[in-house]
C-alpha cells in the first residue's frame, strides 16, 4: 500500500520560512516525479511545484518562483518544499503528490498524471 505522509506545516508570520517534507512509502517514483499542490479556502486545488526523477527537472507555479524550492532524494522516496518570505496568499493545505506516468515529464503541472496523494498539512501565514 502506497502511503504519502507530510509533515512541517504550521502558522507564521509573513515573510516567515517553513519546510514542508513528504515521505513516500510503498513504492518508488523513479520514472515519474513527486510534486506539491495546494487548496486554499475556496479555491480550487493548484499545482505549486514538482520534480521529475527520470530528467532531474523541477517546475514551479509562477506566484511561487523565486521564492520556493523543492528538492528530494528519489532513493529515500522523498521530497520537500522550501518556503521563504511567506505571504497571507499562500495560506492553503499543502498536500504532496507523486506518480510514475512518463507524461509526467510533459505534464508536470497536470494534477491526473500523479496518482497518491498526502493528507495535507496546514500552512497559515497571518500577522
Amino acid at each position: 500500500q502506497v502511503q504519502l505522509v507530510e509533515s512541517g506545516g504550521g502558522l507564521v508570520q509573513p515573510g516567515d520560512s517553513l519546510r514542508l517534507s513528504c515521505a513516500a512509502s510503498g513504492r518508488t517514483f523513479s520514472s515519474g516525479g513527486m510534486g506539491w499542490f495546494r487548496q486554499a479556502p475556496g479555491k480550487e486545488r493548484e499545482f505549486v511545484a514538482g520534480i521529475i526523477w527520470s530528467v532531474r527537472r523541477t517546475h514551479y507555479a509562477d506566484s511561487v518562483k523565486g521564492r520556493f524550492t523543492i528538492s528530494g532524494d528519489n532513493a529515500k522516496n522523498t521530497v520537500y518544499l522550501q518556503m521563504n518570505s511567506l505571504k497571507p496568499e499562500d495560506t492553503a493545505v499543502y498536500y504532496c503528490a507523486a506518480g510514475e506516468s512518463g507524461l509526467l515529464i510533459i505534464f508536470p503541472r497536470r494534477e491526473v498524471e500523479y496518482d497518491y496523494w498526502g493528507q495535507g498539512t496546514q500552512v497559515t501565514v497571518s500577522s
